[in-house]
């Protein structure tokens, strides 16, 4: 059993900043990539940014240059730092992780909860 576990969310001033964390727990062999979606009620999740296990990352084009995403491989953990923040970042932001559970099977798609993310003007 794989679970994905996020923090950091919470209420922010615009101009603000967060740092969202997601850690993976379980039975797992790799984590070849990493995300973060936002999510609205109602609606299809959208991506923010994801990275791969080779550090290669790309991102919404609202986030570019203020959103940062990394990761930790050996601790199964990606981080999003999300700077100068505006009140339309509001949202549900639910972590992605697509994970082998055991040698060279297919990945598959691992979800969190989410954290709400509140920015107010």
């Amino acid at each position: 059993q794989v679970q994905l576990v996020e923090s950091g969310g919470g209420l922010v001033q615009a101009g603000g900043s967060l740092r969202l964390s997601c850690t993976a727990s379980g039975r797992i062999s790799s984590v070849p990539g990493m995300g973060w979606y936002r999510q609205y009620a109602g609606m299809q999740r959208e991506m923010v940014a994801v990275i791969t296990s080779t550090m290669l990352t790309r991102y919404a084009h609202y986030a570019e240059g203020r959103f940062t995403i990394s990761r930790d491989t050996a601790k199964n953990t990606v981080y999003l730092e999300m700077n100068n923040l505006r009140p339309e970042d509001t949202g549900v932001y639910v972590c992605n992780m697509q994970i082998r559970t055991r040698g060279f099977t297919p990945a598959a798609d691992y979800w969190g909860q989410g954290t709400q993310v509140t920015v107010s003007s």
